[in-house]
């Protein structure tokens, strides 16, 4: 059972109201997202690119960028490694945009997902090598990478990291951490502890953005110049689920708009050949839409079938290689979806149901979708996932996890069984000899303290909201507060008691259902739900009899009542604008 929890964070919200000209409910639904104080509201609500910070600030950046500058004036040769998911190849492209616009001698290289594995490598190093290369930059990457990068200042080059994973480190007996910063020419990651910049939120796209940003400042060009790559910053901060906070809301805000304008072919091709409209366009649409495609040249093929689409220089090549990325990205849906009813028969047939940290071993997945599937089981049981698959040399996988429990942490202590890990709070990736899946199972259960309270989901509400209260204004207001997504989502509104008068099941595979519903001051409206149907019914059941569904159905259910939890919005067909609210959750 979910637990529903009702926000009552106070304010002067017809204060705040009157000075920004909104409804107090919409200063209250701002203050439910901790924002507090005017500054801070005239931040979220107005924020502009005069108002990020300076990437000097950053640990590091300094050194980083008088190194650039020396290699630029010397014309050295620079290689960019990036990752292979959406935050590595748009922070790759950012430097190389970036780069080339001063005249560097810049290319880059991007690791296999299943040959190199994740992050900086001896063989990634070997190949600059060979290729006479002088200089690495890391994106997205980098700083786990302790002994590979002391490989490569051996052999002499010079290294830059920029990244925003948290740095590792070693526990000491007397339980103080002692953090392995690799020994690079420059290390600029937001994580650092030493690292004083404001905002620690950062996808590792904007850290590259910043270097560039303050590279231009010193090399005497205008920084403003390269204004049109926060559209790709936007893109990496939702593709890689960062809190829309702070820089970021600025950053993904300026980002959509210069993204409904882009002068970039590829994007434009890859918008275009996924339906989705540029004038509509919102992060839901980076997330579900733009986003995956990009990720499935890494996950099926190679990241660097993404950059190059970036990288597009005719319209031709761009819709080719928007459509190839579509295709991939379909074929991944379908492997996805394999493996997720898979590794639920196994959670479901063994004892591994009531385990409180899930291990799933499915040895033929694709490892490209191991976090895909373990963010599928994560919202299936709200536990904390980790998916396994075999690989060339023992097993790995990715783990996705939940509020109260630190996933990066969890593995440090389980590091004697693991060859290599990295991430931080919400998600990890990991390698480990197949043998040890057993034992890595056992001791995340045994030293977890999570608690069945933290493995109850929480449904926040911001408010109770009659229906009489959804109007067009009110909802045309709610935009404001966009752009939404982890850290700034949508506002979640309840009512109880909703009379169900009516409902019709629509759609290919009878999965969405509408309906006409009245609250108690007798307002209807329609609704309209589009989760688990089987789910829905069987809670009418349970409290109205086995014909609960059938009275719906026909039309005669004016006695069935449910709390619910709803977003409201305009349903606009055929010309014909109607108010409609989106039922999330019901009880």
């Amino acid at each position: 059972m979910k637990n529903w929890v009702l926000l009552r964070k106070g304010g002067n919200f017809t204060k705040i109201g009157k000075r920004f000209h909104i409804h107090p409910r919409t200063a209250a639904l701002i203050r439910n997202r901790d924002i507090i104080g005017e500054e801070a509201v005239d931040r979220y609500l107005n924020g502009t690119i005069a108002d990020l910070y300076d990437g000097m600030l950053m640990k590091d950046m300094d050194k980083a960028v008088d190194l650039l500058k020396e290699k630029l004036t010397e014309g050295q040769s620079i290689r960019i490694i990036g990752d292979y998911d959406i935050d590595g190849v748009n922070a790759t492209y950012i430097l190389l945009e970036g780069l080339t616009g001063l005249g560097a001698r810049v290319d880059y290289d991007i690791p296999d997902r299943i040959r190199d594995g994740y992050g900086l490598n001896i063989d990634l190093i070997d190949r600059a090598l060979d290729d006479d290369i002088d200089t690495i930059i890391t994106c997205d990457n980098g700083i786990a990478a302790k002994n590979e990068i002391a490989y490569g200042k051996s052999m002499g080059m010079s290294i830059i990291v920029t990244d925003h994973h948290e740095v590792p480190y070693e526990e000491k007996e007397d339980g103080t951490r002692e953090f392995q910063i690799p020994p690079a020419d420059a290390v600029v990651d937001i994580k650092r502890e030493d690292c004083l910049y404001p905002y620690k939120g950062l996808c590792g796209a904007a850290v590259a953005y910043k270097l560039i940003e303050a590279l231009y400042n010193v090399m005497g060009k205008d920084p403003e110049d390269v204004d049109y790559l926060m559209e790709n910053v936007a893109i990496a901060t939702v593709g890689d689920v960062m809190d829309l906070r702070d820089e970021n809301r600025i950053f993904v805000a300026q980002g959509l708009e210069m993204l409904k304008r882009t002068k970039n072919l590829g994007l434009r091709a890859l918008m275009e050949c996924t339906g989705v409209n540029k004038e509509c366009l919102s992060a839901y649409h980076i997330g579900f839409v733009i986003g995956p495609c990009i990720n499935a040249g890494g996950r099926l093929d190679t990241a660097k079938r993404a950059l190059e689409l970036l990288c597009a220089g005719t319209q031709k090549e761009a819709d080719l290689l928007a459509g190839d990325l579509k295709a991939l990205n379909d074929s991944r849906k379908n492997l996805t979806e394999e493996a997720v009813k898979e590794a639920v028969i196994q959670v479901e047939t063994t004892g591994l149901k009531e385990e409180k940290v899930l291990v799933v071993y499915l040895p033929e997945c694709h490892e490209s979708i191991a976090g895909i599937v373990a963010g599928r089981l994560r919202e299936r049981y709200y536990k904390p996932v980790y998916v396994l698959t075999r690989a060339e040399e023992g097993a790995k996988g990715s783990g996705r996890s939940i509020e109260g429990y630190h996933m990066y942490d969890e593995l440090c202590k389980c590091r004697n069984l693991l060859t290599r890990f990295g991430g931080h709070r919400l998600a990890a990736g990991l390698s480990l000899p197949e043998e040890n899946i057993f034992f890595l199972r056992k001791a995340l259960n045994d030293q977890t303290t999570l608690t069945e309270r933290e493995l109850t989901e929480k449904i926040v509400i911001d408010m109770q909201l009659p229906l009489c209260e959804v109007t067009e204004s009110f909802i045309k207001e709610l935009s404001l507060l966009e752009p939404f997504g982890k850290g700034n989502t949508k506002p979640v509104f309840a009512q109880r008691k909703l009379s169900l008068l009516r409902g019709r099941l629509l759609g290919k595979h009878q999965n969405v259902l509408k309906l006409e519903v009245m609250d108690e001051d007798h307002t209807i409206m329609e609704a309209v739900f589009f989760g688990e149907m089987e789910s829905f019914f069987s809670c009418l059941s349970e409290k109205y009899g086995p014909d609960a569904r059938e009275q719906l159905l026909s039309g005669r259910g004016q006695d069935l009542f449910m709390d619910v939890t709803y977003y409201p919005g305009v349903n606009e067909y055929m010309g014909k604008k109607t108010l409609q609210i989106t039922i999330l959750d019901y009880r």
